[in-house]
């Protein structure tokens, strides 16, 4: 390996300095368990790094689920020791139930997580906040497959990873890379809404988290990572692979029978130039084409092939009226789905009958084919068959499209409300204490995502210094905190507080 610095070399990548800074804008959450030993390592070299490269205030909480060892001692003492650092206690184990309780108690309009033994290189972490606060993404994780990720672990490890990662994309179709890593991080106003759709408490509450926020048309932004294995790590292959495998069925079950009510966090901000009002062009237009392309050429096959089959039993009439039947019904049923989007049971009887006429006109068509071919020749050959076949669906696909986009599944009419909320969202009342997991709550929609300049040109509202708790005395019995009264939600079209009182634009002098 070379270690000279020959002329044709990039400098090392230095930070900006960056000074004292008032409310958090990040709360960087470290789940712990029986981490006494690592705990405040950790601690002193995230402190020291975000003190010295985050442009922006922030926080450490640690939030120790359950440790039955000295951990709370060691927490409550850099909280004491250290302004920026909060400590959080859980009487249950859990990283997902730990960062749910967390994350929801949190002010700040961002929240990450990283786990304890550091495994990540923290020159990430900025990349990874940066499009949170700039607006730009929903959330951010960082990834160890991406191309550009360096990362030093067993093959035992490597193998279990990309496997699950298979999984997840085979099974349920996700588009992201690493849904393991403990690198991750949100947008507070996006949690509000979406963690009480996660039911996983432990390993499997990062990919539940992902999969449900990519399902709901969020924004993913993925960081490549520096990582490397933490040998002594305590975590369980075994076990939580197994965990994990049960997740993935049980989220895979609710997408498919659709009881995840997605449509709350469906792409709510306004700001994504789909849902602008342009004159003269049909919305969905491009998309709803190529799903059909696909549905009917995948339909066409499936048709050709039960024509085939039921030829070898009964005339071409006959063998084509039952091919065209079945693969209607096929074809109906995936163009709502995938071409048209309508989901759930509703209307689904309906879409079927005017379904069946569509088919009724394609049956004419095809048949009236069959018809004039054998007008033409006494013995037509099998192959022609299937030419004047293809030919009389190619018109007839052209008919079905038209009558599918204009009858049976027509653009909805928009709801008057949800174009209110677009334009300028009015957040909805608060309940007074955090609902309890697992009950149904109204969730309002997710407000506008502040644009970049928005922590730093807003006025200076000082909030409320934090109080540290009292030290932890494990031989007293642990005595729960009074229930959490959420803030409001955050509404990005209030301005919040800039980095000190005195910080000004620069492009404004």
């Amino acid at each position: 390996m070379r270690t000279d610095s020959s002329p044709g070399t990039l400098p090392a990548r230095e930070h900006l300095p960056a000074g004292d800074a008032g409310t958090p804008v990040l709360d960087v959450v470290i789940p712990v368990y029986n981490e006494e030993k690592d705990l405040q390592p950790c601690v002193l070299r995230l402190h020291e790094h975000l003190r010295r490269t985050f442009p922006y205030a922030f926080r450490i909480t640690i939030a120790d689920n359950a440790s039955t060892d000295t951990t709370p001692l060691v927490s409550q003492r850099l909280e004491a020791e250290i302004p920026e650092v909060r400590a959080f206690r859980l009487e249950q184990k859990g990283r997902g139930r730990a960062l749910r309780t967390v994350w929801s108690a949190s002010d700040a309009p961002v929240l990450a997580y990283m786990d304890v033994d550091l495994s990540t290189d923290l020159n990430a972490l900025l990349p990874l906040v940066a499009p949170l606060i700039s607006g730009h993404s929903d959330l951010a994780i960082g990834s160890r497959l991406a191309r550009s990720s360096r990362v030093v672990r067993g093959p035992k490890r490597e193998f279990i990873s990309r496997a699950y990662n298979l999984i997840l994309r085979g099974s349920l179709h996700a588009r992201f890379s690493d849904a393991q890593c403990g690198f991750k991080a949100i947008r507070r106003d996006v949690a509000q809404v979406l963690l009480p759709l996660v039911e996983d408490t432990g390993w499997f509450f990062d990919t539940e988290m992902l999969v449900i926020a990519e399902r709901a048309g969020l924004r993913i932004h993925e960081v490549p990572v520096d990582w490397v294995d933490d040998p002594d790590s305590t975590v369980h292959i075994v076990k939580t692979a197994t965990e994990d495998l049960k997740g993935v069925w049980r989220v895979g079950k609710a997408l498919a029978t659709g009881t995840l009510p997605l449509d709350r966090i469906t792409r709510p901000f306004g700001d994504d130039p789909r849902d602008r009002d342009v004159q003269d062009v049909p919305k969905g237009l491009a998309r709803q084409l190529v799903g059909f392309c696909v549905v009917g050429g995948l339909s066409t096959l499936f048709y050709l092939l039960l024509y085939s089959v039921f030829r070898q039993f009964c005339g071409s009439q006959i063998a084509n009226a039952l091919a065209l039947l079945v693969s209607a019904v096929a074809n109906t049923a995936a163009n709502r789905r995938l071409t048209f989007g309508v989901r759930g049971r509703g209307g689904a009887v309906r879409h079927q009958a005017q379904g069946l006429v569509v088919f009724g006109i394609g049956l004419a068509l095809t048949s009236g084919s069959l018809a004039a071919l054998d007008a033409a020749t006494s013995d037509p050959a099998h192959s022609t068959e299937l030419a004047v076949l293809i030919a009389a669906n190619l018109a007839a696909t052209v008919l079905r499209f038209l009558l599918f986009r204009a009858w049976v599944f027509p653009e909805r009419d928009e709801n008057p409300s949800r174009s209110t909320v677009v334009t300028t969202h009015t957040p909805a009342t608060t309940p007074s204490a955090t609902p309890a997991y697992g009950t149904q709550q109204p969730y309002a929609p997710l407000p506008t995502r502040p644009t970049a300049n928005h922590y730093a040109t807003a006025p200076h509202t000082p909030h409320t210094p934090y109080t540290p708790q009292s030290p932890y005395t494990p031989q007293s019995p642990y005595t729960p905190q009074s229930p959490y009264t959420p803030q409001s939600p955050y509404d990005a079209t209030v301005p919040s507080q800039p980095l000190r009182p005195s910080d000004t634009d620069p492009r404004n002098s």
